[in-house]
């Protein structure tokens, strides 16, 4: 007797994942995904240091470039960072209005997680997994958890 699982008959269709191991699938999101980056490093007004930190530790030279000219081939890591920071921008909108869903990145946080930090610096310090955090603090809230 198998017991196979499937996804149950409905007329929902599961999400099918992005292949980011494709580089046809990161040729087609790497420019959208940069001027999406660049816009909300603006709304956060995130000084160029911390924006570069955020993309994974890039060199002034390149982050000025990618600025000028976001039409690149990005790395599964870099699109994976800028992938959750944009989960995180519209989950800050849906839960706040505009201007503190833009400064809620930089005021000091009592949430466990943070310690009293902003999550800014949670995320400096701890990177792809601390974004991953508070991207996934964000959606439980969005969800009422």
């Amino acid at each position: 007797m198998s017991l196979a699982y499937a996804y149950p008959a409905s007329r929902f269709e599961p999400a099918i994942l992005v292949d980011l191991n494709l580089r046809s699938e990161r040729q087609r999101l790497s420019k959208s995904a940069l001027q999406g980056f660049f816009k909300l490093a603006e709304a956060w007004k995130l000084r160029d240091d911390d924006a570069r930190e955020l993309l994974g530790g890039l060199s002034s030279s390149a982050f000025y470039e990618w600025k000028k000219n976001p039409a690149r081939l990005l790395e599964v890591d870099r699109i994976t960072r800028i992938s959750y920071l944009i989960g995180i921008y519209k989950a800050l909108h849906i839960l706040y209005g505009d201007l503190l869903a833009d400064e809620w990145l930089s005021l000091p946080n009592r949430n466990r997680i943070f310690a009293g930090r902003t999550p800014l610096a949670y995320m400096l310090g701890g990177g792809l997994l601390a974004m991953q955090t508070v991207r996934k603090l964000l959606e439980a809230r969005r969800g009422g958890v």
